[in-house]
This record gives C-alpha cells, structure tokens and sequence, in this order.
C-alpha cells in the first residue's frame, strides 16, 4: 500500500452489488483503503450488464469496482456466514445494501458484526432506510427521481416529466455514504466507538431540492419544469446557433444583462427601462426570449462563445460524450486514463475528480476477477490452509 494514500490504514468489507455501494466502495478504494469485495459463488450480477466491452466483459461493472479485491463465498451457508464474521472481526467498515431484514437473516446485520467488533462502522444503504412506512419497498432510480420531486422538476415546461441521464439518486446516495463513514470514522478516532449509518437514497434525494425545496416551502407552490430556463433568471439559457448547435449563456444580473444585449445587437433591450432589472426581465421573459432566440440563429456557436468569452459571460456549449471526452480541460485534468485488466486487456476509466496536493487517489487494481482474492484474503486475514479451502470449495462455500 502506497504510503500517501489517505485512508491506506483502513480495511472495507463492501457486500454491495450494482451500483450505489459499489461507487461509494470504489471511491473509498481509490482514497486508498483496502475494499475486500464480497460476491455469490457465481460473482456480482453486473458483471453480464451491458455495455459489452470487446473482449465480453462488462463495462458496467468495470464502471464501479476499480482497487478491490474479489472474494466468492455462499452467505446463505453457514460456514460461508462464518468466513465474513472471522473478516469483519479484521475490517474497520462493513457497507451493504440488501434490503432491510436481509442481513440479519444472514448473520451479517450490524448489531452481530459489532458484538464481534466494536469499533466497526458498519453503513447500509437501502432505497428508502431500515425504518418507516416504505421500508420494504423495492427502490430503482426512476422510482426515487419520482417520488422525490426531482422528476417533476426536470425537462421542459408543459412537456411530461424526464429522468436525469444518470442514475443520479445511486450516485449522490454514494456519495453521501463516503461522506459519513469518513465522519464516522472521525469520531472512532477519537472515541474508538464503531456506529451504524443509516442510508437511504429517498432522502439523500431530497436533500438535494436545496432552493427548488425552499421555492416550495416560500411559496406553496411546486415550482414545475423550467428545462432550458432559470426558474429566477433571465436570461440565464441555452440557445440555438446558426450552426444548430446549442450555446449556454448566463447574463445572471444586472451589470452582465447590457453586455449580453449589446453582443447581440439588441442595444435598445439593454436600455429599456422595462427590464433593466431582473426583477422585470422575469415578468417579462415570455417577450424577451423570442427576441434573444431569434438573435442568437445569426451567428455560429464558436463565433457567439468567442464573444461571450471575451466580454466575461459565462457561457460554454452543450456537447456529447463524444465531444465533452475530447475536450482539452479533460486531458488536462486527467479525467480519463487506462488500466490493464486480466482478461480485457486496456479498458478505460474515468479519472479522480478529488486532486490533492500530498495525498493524491490512485488506480492500483484493476476491476477484479470473480473470486481473484479469494485464496489469498482466506491465507492473509484467516489464517486458512490449502486444505481447508479445498474443502470449502467442495461444499461450495466458495466460487
């Protein structure tokens, strides 16, 4: 273990399999903690998903499972339910994300691993808690975008309502849980005590409304979808160029809004005592969007972002994947690098988005093999001998 890396002193036991515990377990990972990834003998269910990488692997497993290492056992055993107990005795995190009950049918709920360890912090992460009325419930990140209020707030005014292009509820839930078992780790440092977090993605979700919730307890209102446009700013868009290519400009106050003006050739607005305010441009919006949309089909995209840029609006363009991956501030950023992997050769990963100035992430495993480490967790950690690991993979207690 690197001796820079910031968490390199603590060992994660991560029983989470598709995709809010494992980017929580991956980001722990890449901070330098040692994750000890816990599959079923046939391993983690993502590794057939899509997309197809051209070797056959999966590209969404290779997505979340960087610098872990990979060991098959059978919960439902009881000498399987042995093996984590022994490993959570040697971890300082355990993360899990069954649905609520099912650990503890396991032996692998919190409150027998911290009889085992007291100093354990121990984070599950479920749809909607381990407590309440929705409790059971089945949650996918649609289903959370809905229920949450986020899908009634994006895409376009009078048009129906659209989910976020990623599965955003999983990965702000991830988030929020390296957020917490850092802090929670913070406190055993300086108590020895372990504790449990309860994680949910229902309310890390709405958590996350900030001033569209506070819009909504100010006015009584839902504050519906706005798509393109700021709910309190004009002009504050994207617009359509010569070229069809969409520029995003914000003219957010009243010093920026004549400059925007005056770049288009709209002195006249720029003056007018009708909307020299804000507070005016929005009573106003649905009169002066026309003019601005018109204005803006006259120039190329490069030519108007020039002209913003150079009178200080904040502007960018709108690209895809494609283009937003050949974009120079990626390159320089590092947002994009290759690992070699056993069986797919060079895959591609997406870079650290944290740069520290000592303790820098890095990429030390690649995606494991089902089951990789298995023999060697067993040897390391337990103590276990050629021969009796034979005999667990005859009873199939390990894959």
């Amino acid at each position: 273990m690197d001796a820079t890396l910031p968490l390199r002193n603590l060992r994660v036991l991560d029983f989470t399999r598709v995709l809010v515990g494992p980017f929580a377990t991956m980001i722990l990972g890449d901070l330098g903690a040692e994750v000890i990834k816990v599959e079923p003998p046939e391993g983690d269910e993502t590794r057939t998903w899509p997309p197809t990488l051209p070797r056959g692997g999966s590209g969404y497993f290779m997505s979340l499972n960087r610098n872990k290492k990979s060991i098959t056992i059978n919960l439902k055993s009881p000498q399987g339910q042995e093996i984590v107990q022994a490993l959570a005795r040697q971890v300082d995190i355990v993360v899990e994300n069954f649905t609520p009950g099912m650990a503890a049918k396991m032996g692998i709920d919190y409150e027998t691993l911290h009889r085992l360890n007291a100093g354990l912090i121990y984070c599950s992460i479920s749809g909607f808690g381990q407590y309440g009325p929705y409790r059971a419930k089945k949650a996918y990140d649609p289903i959370i975008q809905g229920m949450t209020g986020l899908m009634s707030i994006t895409g376009e005014k009078d048009r129906p309502p659209v989910k976020v292009g990623v599965p955003i509820t999983d990965l702000i839930t991830g988030l929020y849980a390296v957020i917490a078992i850092q802090a929670a780790h913070c406190h055993r440092s300086a108590t020895g005590q372990g504790q449990h977090i309860d994680l949910a993605l229902y309310d890390a979700t709405l958590s996350t409304l900030t001033i569209m919730a506070m819009e909504y307890f100010a006015t009584g209102k839902s504050p519906g979808r706005w798509g393109l446009d700021h709910i309190h700013r004009v002009p504050a868009r994207a617009f359509v160029a010569r070229d069809g290519k969409w520029v995003q400009v914000l003219a957010t106050n009243d010093t920026m809004y004549p400059k925007f003006c005056r770049i288009l050739g709209l002195e006249s607005l720029a003056g007018d005592p009708r909307y020299d305010t804000n507070v005016k441009r929005l009573q106003h919006r649905d009169t002066l969007m026309p003019l601005f949309e018109a204005r803006m089909r006259e120039r190329d995209s490069e030519e108007w972002l020039r002209l913003f840029e150079e009178a200080g609006l904040p502007c960018g363009p709108i690209l895809d994947l494609e283009e937003a991956f050949a974009d120079p501030q990626v390159q320089a950023r590092e947002m994009v690098f290759h690992m070699e992997h056993a069986t797919e050769g060079r895959v591609v990963q997406l870079g650290f988005p944290f740069k520290f100035s000592r303790t820098p992430a890095q990429a030390r495993l690649a995606p494991p093999l089902p089951g990789e480490h298995t023999e060697a967790i067993l040897k390391e950690l337990l103590q276990y001998d050629e021969a009796e690991i034979g005999r667990l993979r005859q009873l199939h207690v390990l894959g």
